[in-house]
This record gives structure tokens, C-alpha cells and sequence, in this order.
């Protein structure tokens, strides 16, 4: 049986339930004659096999309380924005919106990991009318939200094709070129906010 039990169907629901709620937030933003909040949205709910394999790693039991409760990622959404700003008006949204509350935070844009990873990490304790792992009706779910500048997002899924699906010979030098490339990455986003509040100001 899988890791997830009698709730990977209820994973799935909890995803499109949560996919759909933003799509909304994007749309009341529009309505207003506001910019759209993001440019892509990408959800999945990870494989029973990468969720083993993470417990493993973590040396949690192989149960689902350790799927659904000790890890906090089984479902996940990737919001790609196109400014930093976006990213600034979507986690203002997301933490005073009534389906579910802010439990961390993780700013990986101010403080980017050593390789040069930049993103924002949220878990989200989202309510939702299915029964829990505690038994609890309306549960408690956790999603984890990552947002992205554009920018950020190709540099990641750049990062993660050379890392994984090659065996370099010399590392520490695409180690170097890569975080030299994400510094220049982070300087264009900068740019292009800067270029973007000239243009509102214009507008004015």
C-alpha cells in the first residue's frame, strides 16, 4: 500500500481545491484592475516513492503520519511570478486569506542558499471538508507554496538538470559558474522591478 494510505485521492483533492482557490486571488486581483499575480501555477502531489525515500532520509517511520504530519510537503504548488513585487502582493494575500493560515516561512530571495537557489518557501495549514490523518472533520492539511520570480524558476530547473542528470568532472567550477549566473539572474529581476515602477510612474 502506499505511503499515503487512504488519503492520496484526498491529496489530489486538496491540490486542484487549493489550485483553484488561487486562480480566484488571481482573478479578484484582475477585477480590480490590478497586475496578475503570477505567470504560472504548477502543482503536484509528490510520489509515494520520493515521499519514502524522504522519510528514509529523514529516518522517520514509513507510516502516513510521517507522510502527512512530520513532512509537510506531499502536496505542493509553485507560484512563477514575473516581478518580485508579485511575489511581495502574493504572500500578503496568502496570509489573510480565511482557507488556511501561515505556519513558516522561508525567504530564500533575501538570504539565497550558497548555490544560489533564490525562492519563497510557505507551509500552509489549509481547512478543508475531508477527514484528516488525527480523524478531525474539517481537516488539516499541509501545503507547501514556492514562489518565484521567472528568473528564479529557470535558474532552478537549469540547476537541477545539470546536477542530477549528469556526472560533471570538475564540480566545484559549475558549481562557481552557477551561482555566478543566479547573482546575475537576481541583478535582472532587481533591474526589471526598477524598469517596471518607471513605467507605473510614467503612467501617472
Amino acid at each position: 500500500m502506499s505511503i499515503y494510505g487512504p488519503y492520496e485521492e484526498t491529496l489530489n483533492n486538496i491540490l486542484f481545491d487549493v489550485e483553484k482557490r488561487i486562480r480566484q486571488l488571481n482573478q479578484q486581483e484582475i477585477d480590480k484592475h490590478q497586475p496578475k499575480l503570477y505567470e504560472h501555477l504548477i502543482g503536484r502531489v509528490k510520489t509515494p516513492t520520493s515521499m519514502e525515500e524522504k522519510c528514509q532520509r529523514k529516518n522517520y517511520p514509513l507510516t502516513v503520519e510521517s507522510a502527512l504530519r512530520k513532512c509537510r510537503d506531499a502536496v505542493g504548488i509553485r507560484i512563477v511570478c514575473n516581478f518580485i513585487s508579485d511575489i511581495d502582493r502574493c504572500l500578503a494575500i496568502l496570509r489573510n486569506v480565511d482557507w488556511c493560515s501561515v505556519i513558516k516561512e522561508k525567504d530564500y530571495i533575501s538570504n539565497a542558499k550558497p548555490n544560489g537557489y533564490r525562492s519563497y518557501h510557505l507551509i500552509l495549514d489549509v481547512i478543508e471538508d475531508y477527514r484528516d490523518v488525527d480523524g478531525h472533520l474539517p481537516g488539516h492539511f499541509y501545503v507547501e507554496i514556492q514562489l518565484r520570480t521567472i528568473a528564479m524558476d529557470s535558474w532552478a530547473s537549469l540547476e537541477h538538470e545539470i546536477k542530477y542528470k549528469h556526472h560533471v568532472k570538475n564540480p566545484e567550477r559549475i558549481e562557481k559558474e552557477l551561482k555566478r549566473c543566479a547573482d546575475q539572474l537576481a541583478s535582472c529581476d532587481v533591474q526589471m522591478e526598477t524598469i517596471r515602477q518607471l513605467v507605473r510612474e510614467n503612467e501617472d
